[in-house]
C-alpha cells in the first residue's frame, strides 16, 4: 500500500519479532501504541499499550491469544489512533486495470470490533475527503491488481482528519438494497 501511495497507520509491519526489538520499535513511536497480530481479526491479538511499563505484559496476552484463534503468534505494532472513525469504501475493478469506487460509509458504531450500524453517506465528511478517500481506495485494489466488487477499509483520525489503509475485503460488505437506494439519491442529486 505504502508502495501505491496509499496511507498507513505509522508503525513496524516488519518481521524481526523479538520482544526488545518490538518494544524500542513502540518507544521511538511514542505510546500509546497498538500491538496487532499479523494474522488477526475481529480485535483478536490487540491489545492497546498505554506506557512502556506494560509493553511486555501486553506483548505476551497478544501472541498468547493470535496462537489460540490463529496458530501463528506474529504481531506488529502501530500508532494508536486515540478518536478512530472506522470507514470503508465500495469498489468495483475489472480485468483491464480500470476501478471506480462508489463513495464511503462510516462503520464506527461497533461492539467488540464488529460493526453495528452503518452510516452512508459517512457524517461529516467533506467532499474534498470523500474524493481523497475514493481515489485512495481505488489505487489499493489497483496495486494489487484487483478483479471485481471489494471493500477498502480506513481508520481516520478524528482529530487530524488524516486516514490510513486497514485492510481490503474481497466482498461487499453492505446490504445492497440500502446501497442502491444511496447511489440512485446521488444520481438524482446530480441531474
Amino acid at each position: 500500500m505504502t508502495k501505491a501511495g496509499v496511507p498507513v497507520v505509522p508503525g513496524y509491519h516488519g518481521v524481526n519479532q523479538d520482544p526488545s526489538f518490538l518494544k524500542a520499535e513502540a518507544d521511538k513511536m511514542g505510546y500509546p501504541v497498538l500491538i496487532k497480530a499479523i494474522k488477526g481479526g475481529g480485535g483478536k491479538g490487540m491489545r492497546i499499550v498505554h506506557s512502556e511499563n506494560e509493553f511486555y505484559e501486553m506483548l505476551q496476552s497478544s501472541r498468547r491469544e493470535a496462537m489460540k484463534h490463529f496458530s501463528d503468534d506474529k504481531v506488529l505494532i502501530e500508532k494508536y489512533i486515540i478518536r478512530p472513525r472506522h470507514v470503508e469504501v465500495q469498489i468495483f475493478a475489472d480485468k483491464f486495470g480500470n476501478a471506480v469506487y462508489l463513495f464511503e460509509r462510516d462503520c464506527s458504531v461497533q461492539r467488540r470490533h464488529q460493526k453495528i450500524l452503518e452510516e452512508a453517506p459517512g457524517p461529516d465528511i467533506s467532499k474534498e475527503l470523500r474524493i481523497s478517500l475514493g481515489e485512495k481506495a481505488v489505487a489499493a485494489a489497483k496495486a494489487v491488481n484487483y478483479v471485481g466488487a471489494g471493500t477498502v477499509e480506513f481508520i481516520l483520525d478524528v482529530d487530524t482528519n488524516n486516514f490510513y489503509f486497514m485492510e481490503m475485503n474481497t466482498r461487499l460488505q453492505v446490504c445492497w438494497i440500502v446501497y442502491f437506494n444511496y447511489v440512485r439519491l446521488n444520481i438524482q442529486l446530480l441531474k
